[in-house]
């Protein structure tokens, strides 16, 4: 278990009024108190809720908080907090994060605000935490905060929790700072969502926004990597069966019994925000109204609580509903009832569970939710009731809640149809439906969605760059070894994706002033030969590479150049290439079919690259290609790869395992041989059997290679602290 677990978020659970300490509420709140006591030693960093400039208040303020509540406070002023909260965070990210991108407002101001208020809270992290601390950051305010912490705290324990859903990359996109926010959430050790489409969103957009290429449940990143998983939020399940089990409970909901005697109740309770779907609710209760039967009393209560109102759009949102529930009241009330009761404001947690417990019918219908909290407090509620939830097929709570009526909350017609046989189902359907959920909810509740994702972070391996090379110090050790000996020593590597990382312009992937500065190190070293072997042109390697006291092996064996030398060697002397022009006209097809794709035609070979096309689009038509090349060139020595968004068709006898082959049997006296390779182009040399020949794998994908580093910048530090040792190299160069 950690020393303390530090939650850090943009509100504490306290509220700080003229001096008075109110505990706050809310979902994260509601899910942290289901903690289990004694089981984590807890504090809690954030702002407590007002600006506050005078210096004596600060300090008192966060004395009390430190010493009563457990609580560290972010002092912000006015103007910070308005334009970090309200404005960057509320206005930019909050309307992508739920796929409304015409609510989206960005200002410039804004995001310097939401850089210092996120250094602000890294700044305080860091005063706070202690060795063996983990640190837990929610949600979508800080999502700068892990890559911070990281810089300053390479070993720090840090997880990320979203508590909103992740949009499509085409909605994400759309933000101005969209590479900087994905970018400052991969610092954290482990990032967890609530549903399994989020985190696939995530990774899509990881990969198509920082060209990086990921796992499903791994992102490797700056010489480290970052874990993903599915946690589903619940809620605080002991609180509920107290509350249930209480006399002012039973008192109160015998009270709201009498006072809706005789009525169907159909509850809504929510934020009042945009996203919640209010309007659309109202459209389909309309459409209940209109065509219902009169004989029924029904009574609709709608509690909606006041959210961001200094936000014009939420003002804005609040007349509306208003103006709704009026409209309708006059059109449908009569003398003995007004069918819509709206509360605007917060009601006590007694009045809520009543509430619930005696509903018919919940009516959850959000335009998108995280998860949606409500839900689940409905069903716990359900402990005598067998009341009804009708809940919207877009919040993250309906992959758990498969018994509930699932509705397309834009199709009001389809709410108000499933309203009508909600109210008309039979008690032992209602009480099959109703069962399952609620034992699922009360046995997956709050602690134990906490528990889950502070037991997976803190069981994954600390993720610096020392700790993944701690899988390869055999490798290290060997070289090191045989160095100290004055023993030769072999370099075979691959360029492209393992010496630099790959771009999108593969014009643009020069060596920059980092890695020059280790190859020319490396160049400088007795008794090492180094071999640069690459897919790429002679022309490519000559201006890339040339300056170095290298090898080059081109067009992945085709033709070399030896060290310090001038001319190229052809290697493929006695390879026919007629193939080429017949192959040509296909790719061609498939350049002129995928926008965004181009040829690039070599001596020895012709590749069609698709680095610049959209991502899945690009993969598929590849994959085509890849089969109908394949099966075209069956019966001639012609090697089909599909590499890293790229297909090359090359001569069979031209691969890498046969150039590195070759040099071994001339140079027979190395003490040890190491190769290193990123793609399918690369597994050739990892298949090649020779003693002391050492074989890594960079990046992610199944692989023959003995060892595995996680992307190029930890493999320039692999090199470098072999041969050099860390002190001498600067990753700012780089």
């Amino acid at each position: 278990m950690p020393n303390t677990l530090i939650n850090v978020s943009n509100r504490l659970p306290v509220t700080v009024e003229e001096g008075r300490v109110i505990r706050s509420s809310g979902g994260l709140v509601a899910a942290l108190e289901g903690l289990p006591e004694g089981q984590y030693k807890t504090k809690w960093i954030g702002w407590p809720g007002a600006a506050f400039p005078d210096e004596a208040q600060r300090q008192e303020i966060a004395r009390k908080l430190t010493e009563e509540h457990g609580c560290v406070p972010v002092f912000l002023s006015q103007e910070e907090a308005t334009a970090f909260y309200e404005g960057f965070s509320n206005s930019s990210i909050w309307p992508l994060l739920h796929y409304l991108p015409n609510y989206l407002r960005y200002e410039p101001a804004w995001w310097q605000h939401y850089q210092n208020v996120n250094r602000t809270f890294a700044e305080k992290v860091l005063e706070t935490v202690h060795e063996g601390d983990l640190v837990w950051v929610h949600d979508y305010q800080l999502m700068l905060l892990p890559t911070m912490l990281r810089a300053a705290a390479p070993n720090l324990k840090i997880g990320f929790f979203l508590h909103t859903p992740f949009p499509a990359y085409e909605i994400f996109r759309c933000h101005p700072r969209r590479r900087e926010l994905v970018a400052g959430l991969l610092g954290a050790d482990r990032i967890g969502f609530h549903a399994f489409g989020y985190l696939r969103h995530f990774c899509s957009t990881v990969q198509r926004l920082l060209d990086i290429e990921t796992a499903l449940t791994r992102i490797p990143s700056g010489g480290r990597s970052t874990a993903l998983g599915v946690y589903p939020i619940g809620i605080n399940a002991p609180k509920f069966e107290k509350m249930l089990d209480s006399t002012e409970f039973h008192q109160r909901r015998e009270e709201f019994r009498l006072a809706h005697e005789g009525k169907r109740l159909v509850v809504s309770v929510e934020r009042m925000d945009y996203t919640k779907g209010i309007l659309r609710r109202l459209e389909a209760i309309d459409n209940f109204l209109g065509g219902s039967d009169k004989t029924v009393a029904i009574r609709f209560i709608f509690v909606s609580v006041p959210s961001r109102e200094g936000i014009e759009e939420y003002q804005h949102l609040v007349e509306e509903v208003e103006s709704r529930v009026g409209q309708l009241n006059g059109k449908y009330a009569t003398l003995l009832n007004s069918p819509i009761h709206f509360i605007h404001g917060s009601i006590p947690f007694v009045d809520l569970c009543a509430l619930y417990a005696l509903a018919d019918i919940a009516l959850v219908t959000p335009l998108i939710d995280g998860m949606n909290l409500v839900a689940k407090e409905f069903i716990a509620c359900q402990r005598e009731n067998a009341g009804l939830l009708i809940l919207s097929e877009f919040a993250g709570a309906a992959e758990e809640l498969f018994n509930a009526l699932l509705v397309n909350t834009y199709d009001s017609a389809a709410v108000a149809g499933t309203l009508t046989d909600a109210l008309a189902m039979s008690t032992e359907e209602k009480q099959n439906r109703i069962l399952p959920m609620r034992e699922r909810v009360m046995r997956y509740d709050a602690q134990h969605w906490a528990r889950s994702f502070i037991d997976d972070l803190m069981s994954g391996p600390m993720c610096d760059a020392r700790t993944v090379e701690a899988d390869i110090r055999e490798a290290r050790e060997q070289v090191r070894q045989a160095a100290s000996a004055g023993k030769r020593i072999a370099l075979f590597l691959d360029y492209d994706g393992t010496l630099r990382e790959i771009e999108r312009d593969p014009r643009a992937a020069r060596p920059n002033a980092g890695i020059e500065t280790l190859l020319h190190r490396l160049g400088q070293q007795p008794n090492l030969d180094v071999t640069v072997i690459s897919g790429r042109s002679q022309e490519d390697m000559e201006a890339f590479l040339g300056g170095h006291p290298f090898r080059l092996i081109a067009e992945h064996g085709a033709t070399l150049r030896g060290p310090g030398k001038k001319e190229w060697e052809r290697l493929d002397r006695n390879v026919n290439y007629a193939w080429k022009e017949e192959l040509l006209t296909i790719l061609r097809l498939y350049e002129q079919a995928t926008p965004g794709s181009t040829i690039e035609e070599k001596h020895a070979s012709i590749v069609w690259h698709y680095r610049k096309a959209d991502e899945d689009f690009g993969a598929w038509k590849a994959k085509q290609l890849t089969e109908e090349l394949s099966a075209l060139t069956a019966n001639y020595p012609i090697k089909v790869r599909h590499g890293k968004r790229m297909v090359e068709v090359s001569a069979a006898e031209n691969n890498k395992g046969a150039a590195v082959a070759r040099l071994l049997e001339q140079n027979n006296n190395y003490e040890v041989a190491l190769c290193a390779g990123d793609d399918l182009t690369d597994e050739s040399m990892f298949e090649l059997s020779r003693p002391r020949l050492l074989t890594i794998k960079v990046g992610i994908g199944p692989t023959r290679a003995r060892f595995r580093i996680s992307d190029p910048a930890t493999f320039r530090h692999f090199l470098d602290g072999t041969f050099n040792g860390y002190a001498q190299y600067d990753p700012a160069e780089e």
